[in-house]
């Protein structure tokens, strides 16, 4: 049967994010895998991109799946040989402790992510050769109304990953959102545009998307994680809570968040109203420096570090501390953006006279006027 109508129709059109809502619940879902489940989807992805059957091996999250889970698993990832060429390097670093320094990862070799690749593209064109059949009978062009990405950003629990874990696996993973993109469309199609064909690879996806959390795939070897038992994000779809983990697992792991920027525990177990002003001059972090400023507000700032106008030059204000919080007197440097009225404030040295000096020792050596020219 062939359809003759050339665009979509504002009712159909409207149908678009109510497909997406749902499964973009489905990909912030906190239920725990059916391992079983699982296991079947993950061996039906690999035969449906022409790949050997994997062992399946579940974890509780993505942290045991590469602390515990990938480093147990060497033997399936990295073929035979390497790993007794790894092993012979190990051994000879151990008479050369001067030298094993400079090789700080033992597993150097960049482990194979072809299969990661293979899946993600097999998956792709199949779904791309899905809509062009589609289009063809529609007589139409859907890619205007495609957005392939649901919108879960999870990029705090990645970066904390890395930055805990480093760059063993981090990027040999596929989220639950990837498989959750593909079924808000193929679920519309099928829906709303009766489009019945490719059922096969419709099942697929829901039954990925439904059955497992991040999936850690190799040649001879599937990692899945299991689903967060905790989820909590902000309008923007980043990561957050405010006195509380955003994210946490069963195996215990959680981080804290805000606004997409993952926060240390001693700030996150607190209400941002309990944070303190004081702990600006601590942190040498400069985002979390950031996100303090965001949280405390300029105006518990200024009364909780009592700071005294000494000058003022344009939308610049030199500030001093007058308590005594540290070795040093504190100035600060304030500027308010002209055009956004967003406040700025760094720390500058105490021998600085004058706001315009403060404003050259920030721009390195470069006084405001000419900074001025050269923008």
């Amino acid at each position: 049967m062939s359809y003759q109508f050339a665009k979509l129709s504002l009712e159909q059109e409207n149908l678009v994010p109510i497909y997406q809502r749902k499964w973009r619940n489905i990909a912030l879902s906190t239920q725990r895998v059916d391992r079983t489940k699982a296991a079947e989807a993950v061996k039906e992805v690999y035969a449906f991109c022409g790949l050997a059957t994997p062992e399946v091996v579940f974890c509780e999250s993505p942290y045991e799946a590469m602390s515990k889970a990938l480093p147990s698993c060497e033997n399936f990832i990295i073929p035979s040989l390497v790993q007794r060429l790894l092993q012979l390097r190990l051994r000879i670093l151990k008479l050369f402790p001067a030298q094993a320094r400079y090789y700080q990862d033992p597993i150097a070799i960049q482990r194979p992510d072809n299969i990661n690749v293979h899946i993600h593209t097999t998956l792709y064109y199949q779904f791309l050769s899905y809509m062009k059949s589609l289009e063809q009978q529609l007589n139409t062009d859907l890619g205007y109304l495609v957005e392939l990405e649901i919108e879960v950003n999870l990029s705090a629990l990645y970066h904390q990953l890395q930055n805990e874990l480093g760059k063993q696996y981090d990027s040999n993973f596929i989220p639950v959102a990837t498989f959750c993109s593909y079924c808000s469309w193929l679920e519309f199609w099928k829906s709303a545009l009766n489009y019945t064909a490719h059922q096969e690879l419709l099942q697929l996806f829901q039954s990925l998307a439904k059955s497992c959390g991040w999936i850690f795939p190799y040649k001879r070897v599937a990692v899945v994680c299991d689903r967060p038992t905790k989820l909590c994000f902000d309008s923007s779809n980043r990561l957050h809570a405010e006195g509380e983990t955003a994210i946490e697992f069963a195996d215990g792991y959680n981080l804290y968040a805000y606004h997409g920027i993952t926060l240390p525990e001693k700030y996150g177990k607190l209400h941002p109203q309990q944070w303190q002003a004081q702990w600006l001059l601590q942190e040498d972090n400069a985002e979390l420096r950031r996100v303090l400023i965001q949280g405390i507000g300029y105006a518990r700032i200024i009364e909780q570090l009592q700071a005294s106008e000494l000058d003022r030059y344009r939308e610049y204000t030199l500030l001093k501390i007058e308590n005594d919080v540290d070795i040093e007197p504190i100035y600060l440097l304030k500027m308010t953006c002209p055009s956004t009225g967003y406040i700025h404030v760094l720390r500058v040295p105490p021998n600085v006279q004058s706001a315009q000096e403060a404003i050259t020792w920030a721009n390195w050596g470069i006084a405001p006027a000419e900074f001025s020219m050269q923008t």
